[in-house]
């Protein structure tokens, strides 16, 4: 479902494609966050996506509320504190995607897929 809000001036209708894409490169900027994962589901294996995939890496639902659910699958830095992480993109995202959107946020899930070292 598309998120939706009404103007003086008429309707604006945002498809959740279009947050997703915000969302992540959001996410990517958070500290800690290497990137979004995707998931080879024939054989189990993550992959770190590059940055022009961002969107394979997030689910976005709108419901009938017109509130936002975000999933994110990302993969972190080796070293830092997990729940350190998590807690930063859920704050910068729900404030970004919520001043953008000029929608509420509902819930934001995270799905840590991955730990990267990198050298």
């Amino acid at each position: 479902m598309n998120g939706q809000m009404e103007t003086k001036l008429g309707k604006v209708t945002i498809d959740p494609e279009v947050i997703a894409l915000y969302a992540g490169s959001v996410a990517v900027e958070c500290f800690g966050i290497v990137g979004m994962a995707a998931v080879n589901m024939k054989d189990g294996l993550v992959k770190l996506l590059k940055r022009d995939y961002l969107t394979h890496g997030i689910n976005v639902s709108v419901n009938e509320d017109n509130k936002i659910t975000i999933d994110f699958h990302v993969i972190v830095s080796y070293g830092v504190s997990i729940s350190t992480v998590t807690d930063n993109l859920i704050e910068t995202v729900r404030y970004k995607v919520e001043e953008f959107t000029g929608m509420e946020i509902e819930k934001i899930n995270i799905y840590v897929e991955g730990v990267r070292v990198i050298d």
